[in-house]
């Protein structure tokens, strides 16, 4: 049997780009959320508060949260998650930017 038939675990790949038109309401977003953490150690609260303040792209990955794609989806629960974010040079022409794009692995969607 091969492993998609016998396992249960699939791992699903997403790979977003996004424009931040409002790097300010990112930031001030990011802010608030970790504001709302109440059980959030002091040292903790500081690095994060640091890192959103001074990077819009790690704003974002402490705002983006792999759960709350999944949470509503019906016979499946989160295993494991784990994503980051960086800024990028992004040229919708080029190649290296085309989704469509055969990548060598298999994919059912």
């Amino acid at each position: 049997m091969s492993t998609p038939e016998t396992s249960r675990f699939v791992r699903l790949r997403v790979d977003l780009v996004l424009e931040v038109d409002d790097a300010d309401a990112v930031t001030k977003s990011a802010l608030r959320k970790i504001a709302g953490e109440a059980e959030m150690p002091a040292a903790e609260r500081a690095h994060a508060e640091s890192a959103v303040t001074e990077d819009t792209a790690e704003a974002l990955a402490y705002l983006v949260d792999p759960f709350d794609l999944v949470s509503e989806v019906p016979g499946v629960e989160l295993q494991q998650a784990s994503w980051s974010s960086e800024r990028v040079d992004y040229d919708p022409e080029s190649p290296e930017w085309d989704l469509d794009e055969d990548d060598g692995e298999d994919s059912d969607g």
